[in-house]
């Protein structure tokens, strides 16, 4: 099976994307659309862990390959930041909290797992690649990745009685550490971007990450203040904690323009063809972020006038989810199997 031989760790995206979608359709009152694709979810999830786990089984080799590949081992965090935002489509949009809580702590075994033996072993490999060939805007799903265990966290811990305060101190934790990864990585990405050569190639579908890594980082801010009553530790320090999360939200918002500008540079400018990529749906997943954010911004610091950002960017996120999944029907029927030559 050549094609799952090649498929990318990062296939993951798929549910983070139909997920988030799903979300922002339940914030805007899209309930059928948002229960339609909660009911998607349940058999994608499902599905990618028996391709995951079938992939492992017969082809070892290359799983092992992709974890020491700087480019395509990032990838594997897509598992983490998929388990959490289905946790919070099971908890918001089908009030299913014991569903929502057994996916949680999944997550937080994964992220832990994954995020320490990657960066492990990227440290410790003796041949990398130079800066300019392996860091990339994929590296942040490490970022949204940690944050997902922080807004699916934050949702359940009213649910947890007397340890609410200690599953939001590590919320908390988790959700600034999440932060100052975002700081380091974002500043790799921005030297790589403004001091070598840039071609069309190089500036693949995860570059909306960018944008993602933030919005996800706003959207665990949201979550935090909502639930501070419940935490000491949250209320002493909420002004920083509101202060925080609106930076994070005008950082996602500072993004958009100048993506959508090298999108144009990357398909009109330099005419490189626009075809499906499973990579796509990482660039889906931030658009229904910022849009799920940017709502729950607005009553987090009392900035109602926000919450019609997010009744239009609901469409933009639909129909950015509508075009990718239409590329993955027409790629799965023409039966392509060979990895795209745009994966990293």
């Amino acid at each position: 099976m050549r094609g799952l031989q090649g498929m990318h760790p990062a296939y993951f995206a798929l549910v983070m994307a139909t997920g988030i979608v799903s979300l922002a359709c339940r914030l805007l009152d899209l309930d059928g659309l948002a229960w339609a694709l909660l009911a998607l979810n349940l058999l994608f999830y499902p599905a990618l862990w028996a391709l995951t786990v079938a992939r492992l089984v017969r082809h070892r080799e290359r799983v092992v390959a992709d974890f020491l590949h700087h480019g395509r081992s990032v990838g594997f965090f897509t598992a983490v930041a998929a388990t959490c935002v289905l946790g919070s489509q099971c908890l918001v949009i089908g009030g299913w909290p014991r569903v929502a809580l057994a996916l949680w702590l999944f997550g937080i075994a994964l992220w832990a797992g994954l995020t320490y033996a990657i960066f492990t072993i990227l440290t410790v490999k003796a041949e990398k690649p130079t800066l300019a060939e392996g860091i990339h805007g994929g590296w942040l799903v490490a970022v949204v990745a940690a944050q997902s265990v922080v807004v699916l966290g934050a949702q359940l811990a009213p649910g947890f009685g007397a340890r609410q305060a200690l599953v939001l101190l590590f919320c908390l934790a988790l959700w600034l550490g999440g932060g100052m990864l975002y700081l380091w990585i974002i500043g790799l990405i921005f030297y790589r971007y403004t001091f070598f050569p840039m071609s069309p190639s190089d500036l693949a579908p995860p570059y909306w990450i960018n944008m993602g890594a933030v919005a996800i980082s706003t959207l665990g801010g949201t979550m935090l203040i909502a639930a501070a009553d419940g935490a000491p530790v949250l209320l002493q320090i909420l002004p920083f904690v509101r202060g925080l999360t609106l930076l994070w939200w005008a950082t996602a918002t500072w993004w958009i323009p100048m993506l959508v500008i090298l999108g144009v540079w990357r398909h009109i400018w330099r005419r490189f063809p626009l075809r499906y990529d499973p990579l796509y749906w990482g660039a889906v997943f931030p658009l229904g972020m910022y849009t799920v954010c940017t709502f729950r911004l607005s009553s987090a610091v009392a900035a109602p006038e926000l919450a019609a950002i997010s009744a239009v960017f609901v469409y933009v996120a639909l129909a950015a989810w509508g075009v990718t999944a239409a590329g993955m029907l027409w790629h799965l029927v023409r039966g392509s199997a060979a990895p795209p030559p745009t994966s990293r």
